[in-house]
């Protein structure tokens, strides 16, 4: 793809999602889910189940030097052992790839796309954000797809837990990086395509990926897409303050301990589990949890340490 037009001013609002409720789970297959992640599976799948919702699984496994072995089957496996069934059948990135093109060529006929050749080194210098388009040195060398975000990109939302949201695009985040130098789809242009397909209405994930969400956001208004309602739950973290994570060598969670798994990821999610309900099924507990899930019970923090279980 070349180089194209100026972008439009384009003013940004964020719609509400249309009925039915249809939510998702979406990891990364680069290690097996330990607590943090099961936390955002269990509260995603809570509040889709509470309001008579669909709860998807997709595999978001477009970044294969990332990716462990057998990962994508051992967190479905995972997910099964803790009773977290999913709706329909899982939807595997790395098969999308002619959809991610397709909406490329169409961001590109539209004047919102351009090739970059900066280096991270370069960007460092600009405090890491792409103002603006490049000129490109060797048009034969490999270069990153940006889109041009319109100068007007002021997107604000309301977070189901965290409240009102507001980022500009242009001066907070810049251009952001669609299709990298290596030839592999960037995330945030995978996850709008395929939460589109998906008709994703809610995402209940980690605020970890809330400064994410007003590029989306900013992606689906410009694909003319609709946008999902968002809720970011707070980031598991250990007693370090270091986010839970396959980076951090957090431990994956044991099967064999399933019950006391979810028992403890639902009064981490702040719902009153009674003792006497400790020693239940991972079924019995999750239907307990949908029956007594209330959003107002998630702390509108970005960060909460775990305890021991």
């Amino acid at each position: 793809m070349g180089a194209a037009s100026a972008a439009p001013n384009i003013t940004m609002t964020a719609p509400a999602p249309k009925c039915p409720y249809i939510g998702r789970f979406a990891p990364s297959p680069s290690g097996p889910l330990h607590f943090g992640s099961l936390v955002s599976a269990v509260a995603s799948y809570l509040d889709a189940k509470a309001h008579n919702g669909t709860w998807l699984v997709r595999m978001d496994d477009i970044d294969p030097p990332r990716e462990m072995p057998g990962a994508a089957d051992l967190i479905l496996q995972q997910l099964q052992q803790h009773s977290l069934n999913w709706d329909g059948d899982v939807l595997y990135q790395s098969q999308r790839s002619g959809a991610y093109l397709a909406t490329l060529e169409k961001l590109q006929h539209k004047g919102l796309v351009y090739p970059c050749q900066c280096s991270r080194q370069q960007l460092k210098k600009q405090g890491g954000i792409h103002p603006s388009r490049c000129q490109l040195k060797d048009p034969s060398a490999p270069a990153a797809l940006r889109l041009a975000a319109p100068a007007q990109s002021q997107i604000e939302f309301e977070d189901i837990f965290q409240g009102q949201q507001r980022q500009n695009i242009k001066h907070e985040v810049g251009d952001v990086v669609l299709h990298r130098k290596d030839s592999l789809f960037a995330y945030q242009l995978a996850v709008v395509v395929d939460d589109a397909f998906q008709q994703i209405s809610h995402i209940i994930r980690g605020s970890d990926l809330l400064s994410s969400t007003p590029r989306q956001i900013c992606l689906q208004q410009l694909l003319g897409l609709l946008t999902p309602q968002y809720g970011h739950i707070p980031v598991a973290t250990n007693p370090d303050g270091q986010k839970l994570s396959k980076q951090n060598l957090t431990p994956s969670i044991d099967a064999k301990t399933a019950s006391a798994n979810l028992a403890s990821a639902l009064r981490w999610l702040g719902l009153p589990l009674p003792k006497a309900r400790y020693s239940a099924s991972s079924h019995e507990l999750l239907s307990w949890g949908i029956e007594h899930w209330q959003r107002k019970l998630i702390s509108p923090v970005m960060e909460k340490v775990t305890f021991n279980r």
